[in-house]
């Protein structure tokens, strides 16, 4: 309640106003009505009654928003507080005669009706002054129940309008109703004077003490203390945005500064672009001019052909002469004519024959490369692409002779240069022809071989298409794996697969496993096995089993690499991919195991660093992806040359492939080459190493038959024999044993015999014990019975105990429950009384100042024996209201608290009334009274205000909630001692009530306006 009625002090503006936390009664309107608006409602007549409720016409904007939840206290008129206008809007009423007007505003929570706090609060004014500041109606009256701000006078001028204008600070401003009332003129008496204030019940000026006035200053200081703190913090929230504000603004000054250094680089990259434009536009100028020579020259030879044309015609006018002599010959022609074509028939039968001998040729040849070891090298040349087309690039590819293997390039004008290959394809070949001619080397897998097959050739000509394909055009490597798993199926009777793949990439020289589920920091390195093999521990080898799981191991490794932008492909592989894949092979029929691996590299693009024009890390990965791939050419020459020395671990990539390029496997290459005339030296680069790897014997391959076994196997053939000879000794030994135990056993036959004879002697002596022992064991028996017994005697009563136990705890569980519901019930009768008793209380407090503000209004004029007569008869009716009051306090009910109406004058004025009224025996002055007053503030119930406020401004300062029982206990304790000089008829209420009445009076403030 505290807290509330600081809330509603605060946030009021104008002095005089005040709060009301009731609705609108039809008694406060009648007098001086001149317009009644219902915010958001219709228009309502009032049978019997002079008041009128006008609809919403005087607004301009916001929205209507109506509920039908029934209003707490909404006086006569509930209705006005369930329909309102909120949002941005405003009021304007005009055409009103000059004058002082009394402004009441209607509010009611019907919106956030379950809170918190804070949701609405907004500032309102009344003719461009601030009325009210930061009101929250929640806060106040929670929802659903009306608060009323009366007694705002304004003032008229000529023009006849009033604005009522509304701003929102949290969320939107809302209004239900708007009443005008004609205000009564001020007397030059009520005027206010410094060192006074005005009683906004009944207007009277009262000067205030130094003390008071004191206090009152204190009050504001501290709530302009609170305003300054927060403002402080607001202002430190403010200056923290301003410093992030200007560190962005630096942030973004540095970015300019990097934008204006990039724009400086374009502006010298266009100033040589220029240049190199007007090199071009000289160019131009030569070419006109040697196409104007070369126009000339054409048209010398044109006459020149003209003349030869002329000539010729001569000549076959001669020709055709002939020709009729050499009519009679035409049978002799006839004859040569079948003599002839019987010569082409010869010669089909002989392309055909010789096409066979060239198939057997190349199956011959393509069998004695593989038994050389050579890295066989299959050539594929991608389309032109659409841009290629647009931009208007020749082709410069010949495919003529593709069938044979061979391939040229156009390097100039009529120049070829002619490059032959174990197979060349043309942009018309598909996948599936270039996996029929590799599956041979595929299958050697499944028979125990190495097997590599890599893609080269420069960015953009199709390296990663041949290898991977896509999901309706797949390419080598989903191929590969799909027929590995057909054939292994169909050899399943006969030898048993275990398949296992692998996806790396070589970026930057880093090893990379693209199955690895999260990136780590420990690096991947090449280790060389016992064997010879080399290998990357810790990489991931998922086992597969069909097409499916192969093609989701492929999707997660491709979607892992690391690609790139540059010049030549906007999506540029900027890795080396290698998949792996491991075949474990066993031969059901006579125990041979073989460990063969299969290599799928997809080698990065090979252009030159001018061309791709790159920068920053692309830079870096291009000099890396050089440098992998020189080392790679480094590896090819060294192998051509047959040289001593191999420099497999120049770069990453050699050092996995050494397997497969140093021997004992086969190996596949495809060249990917581009047939734009723009592409030239890199197309020509390609061939040339790929003539290079071709040219490279390795030696025949050998199957990888698992080793291991082998040398187990001999282990155990070696432990066999060991273990055989050492029996064979044992065996011997033993038969001599063998020997000596047969002499020594006849021995002891004898000695067998008397032990037995002894034995008899002994087994008649137990025969007596065993009878002692089953005696014995009776009466243990027996012993463990009645132990039996007593042990359920005793379990029995430990869980009577328990029971007995059990009883008295819940007995006394019961009759605590009770007292606690007795010492409810009582605290619960004790609070309606105490509510009870502050309602009358404050309903005779609130008359009781009426009587003694109207007595001091008259108090000048009527003189000191009429303020003693009216004294004595305020006295007298003081007295038996509160007889009545003590003896009516029996039979009452309880009074809900959402029924209880505060106004601000009951809170103004309750703290002293009981007090006040003894001030006026006697023709003393104002200034007397209030110095009376002062001096009995300064006693029992004045100093309970005292400690409430600076309770609650400490509470309030030092941030922690105060404990309402301890603050109770404490002022029950001052105010007893102030409360004995009452007079007999406050003696009639009982303890409980009187303290009760007594915290509820100290906590409530007095409010007082200048």
């Amino acid at each position: 309640m505290m807290d509330t009625d600081v809330s509603m002090d605060s946030a009021i503006c104008v002095a005089g106003s005040r709060f009301v936390r009731a609705g609108l009664l039809a008694t406060n309107c009648k007098d001086n009505l001149v317009i009644f608006v219902s915010s958001g409602g219709e228009a309502m007549e009032i049978e019997d009654s002079s008041f009128q409720v006008k609809s919403d016409i005087f607004f301009r904007g916001g929205d209507v928003l109506r509920t039908d939840e029934p209003v707490i206290d909404g006086g006569d008129f509930p209705s006005i507080y369930q329909s309102a206008r909120f949002g941005n809007f405003c009021y304007q009423f005009e055409n009103l005669p000059p004058g002082d007007y009394f402004v009441d505003l209607h509010f009611a929570e019907i919106v956030n009706t379950n809170g918190p706090k804070g949701m609405r609060v907004f500032d309102v004014f009344i003719q461009e002054e601030k009325v009210l500041s930061e009101l929250d109606i929640y806060s106040i009256v929670r929802a659903n129940k009306p608060l009323q701000l009366v007694d705002v006078r304004v003032s008229v001028t000529k023009d006849g309008k009033i604005a009522v204008s509304f701003e929102g600070v949290h969320g939107s401003p809302m209004i239900n109703g708007i009443c005008i009332r004609r205000a009564p003129q001020l007397a030059a008496s009520e005027v206010k004077h410094r060192g006074s204030i005005t009683c906004n019940n009944c207007a009277a000026e009262i000067e205030l003490s130094s003390a008071q006035r004191k206090l009152i200053r204190i009050k504001f200081a501290d709530k302009y203390d609170k305003k300054i703190e927060e403002l402080s913090t607001q202002c430190q929230l403010k200056s923290d945005e301003c410093y992030e504000a200007w560190m962005s603004l630096k942030s973004v000054n540095k970015q300019l500064e990097d934008v204006r250094v990039e724009l400086d680089k374009r502006i010298f990259q266009n100033y040589y672009q220029d240049q190199a434009m007007e090199k071009q536009a000289r160019k131009l100028r030569d070419v006109s001019n040697m196409y104007e020579q070369d126009k000339k020259f054409w048209a010398t030879s044109v006459n020149e052909l003209d003349n030869k044309i002329k000539n010729m015609k001569q000549e076959h006018f001669q020709l055709s002469r002939e020709a009729h002599k050499s009519a009679n010959s035409i049978p002799d022609l006839n004859k040569m004519v079948m003599a002839v074509q019987a010569i082409v028939a010869e010669c089909d039968d002989l392309k055909l024959k010789y096409s066979e001998e060239q198939e057997k040729r190349k199956k011959l040849y393509n069998q004695i490369q593989e038994a050389k070891g050579n890295i066989r090298v299959f050539c594929r040349c991608r389309p032109l692409s659409k841009g290629e087309v647009m931009s208007g690039y020749a082709k410069i590819v010949d495919f003529n002779a593709a069938k044979d293997g061979e391939l040229s390039i156009l390097t100039g004008g009529s120049t070829k240069k002619i490059f032959k290959f174990d197979r060349v394809y043309t942009p018309n070949d598909d996948q599936v022809d270039i996996f029929a001619d590799a599956s041979p080397m595929v299958l050697s897998v499944l028979d125990g071989y190495n097997v590599c097959i890599f893609a080269y050739g420069q960015t953009g000509t199709g390296k990663t298409f041949t290898m991977e394909g896509t999901d309706e055009n797949r390419g080598v490597n989903y191929r590969t794996l799909e027929q590995l798993f057909k054939i292994a199926e169909e050899r399943k009777e006969i030898f048993t697969y275990n398949i296992s793949v692998s996806v790396l990439e070589v970026y930057n020289e880093q090893i990379r496993d693209l199955l690895a589920s999260s990136p780590t920091s420990k690096k991947l390195e090449i280790r060389q096995a016992s064997e010879g093999v080399h290998h990357v521990p810790g990489i991931v080898e998922a086992k597969v089993e069909n097409s499916k799981e192969v093609w989701d191991v492929l999707q997660a490794g491709s979607n892992g690499r690391a690609v790139g932008s540059n010049n030549v492909n906007e999506h540029s592989s900027r890795s080396h991919c290698m998949l792996c894949i491991m075949v474990r092979a066993k031969n059901l029929v006579n125990g041979e195991r073989t460990n063969s691996k299969l290599w799928l590299v997809d080698l990065a693009g090979s252009e030159r660093l001018a061309k791709t024009e790159v920068q920053g890390e692309r830079l870096k990965e291009a000099q890396n992806i050089n440098r992998s791939l020189s080392a790679l050419g480094d590896v090819i020459s060294s192998l051509a040359t047959k040289s001593s020395h191999v420099p497999y671990r120049n770069s990453k990539l050699t050092h996995l492939l050494q397997d497969s390029l140093g021997g004992n496997s086969k190996t596949l290459m495809f060249v990917q080459i581009s047939p734009s005339e723009q592409d030239m030296s890199e197309t020509l680069s390609s061939l040339n190493f790929a003539t290079r790897v071709r040219g490279v014997e390795l030696g025949p391959a050998k199957r990888q038959i698992d080793v291991g076994e082998l040398q187990k196997m001999k282990m155990m053939l070696d432990k066999a024999k060991q273990e055989s000879n050492s029996k064979d000794e044992a065996l011997r030994k033993l038969e001599e044993n063998f020997q000596n135990l047969e002499g020594k056993a006849k021995s002891k036959d004898q000695i067998c015999r008397n032990h037995k004879d002894k034995v008899n002697e002994l087994e008649l002596h137990l025969e007596s014990k065993t009878e002692l022992c089953r005696q014995l064991e009776k009466q243990s028996l027996q012993l463990s019975e009645e132990v039996k017994k007593k042990d359920e005697i005793g379990s029995t009563l430990q869980q009577k105990v328990k029971e007995l136990e059990n009883k008295v705890k819940e007995q006394e569980l019961k009759e605590s429950k009770a007292l606690q519901q007795k010492v409810k019930q009582l605290e619960n009768k004790l609070k309606e009384k105490t509510q009870d008793f502050e309602l009358h209380t404050s309903i005779l407090k609130h008359k009781i100042k009426e009587l003694e503000n109207k007595v001091m209004m008259q108090g000048e004029s009527l003189g000191c024996q009429s303020l003693e007569k009216k004294n004595k008869a305020v006295e007298e009716k003081l007295r038996q209201a509160a007889i009545i009051i003590g003896c009516a306090e029996q039979p009452r009910g309880v009074i809900p608290n959402e029924q209880k109406v505060w106004s601000r004058t009951g809170n103004m004025c309750g703290g002293t009334s009981l007090q006040s009224s003894g001030l006026l025996k006697g023709a003393d002055s104002l200034r007397e009274l209030g110095r009376k007053r002062e001096l009995q503030s300064r006693g029992g119930i004045e100093n309970n205000f005292l400690l409430s406020t600076s309770l609650i401004d400490h509470n309030i300062k030092g941030g922690r909630r105060m404990d309402h029982s301890k603050a109770l206990a404490r002022v029950t304790k001052v105010t007893t001692t102030a409360q004995r000089p009452l007079s007999s008829s406050s003696n009639r209420i009982s303890r409980e009530q009187d303290t009760g009445v007594v915290v509820k009076e100290r906590d409530r403030p007095r409010v007082w306006s200048r």
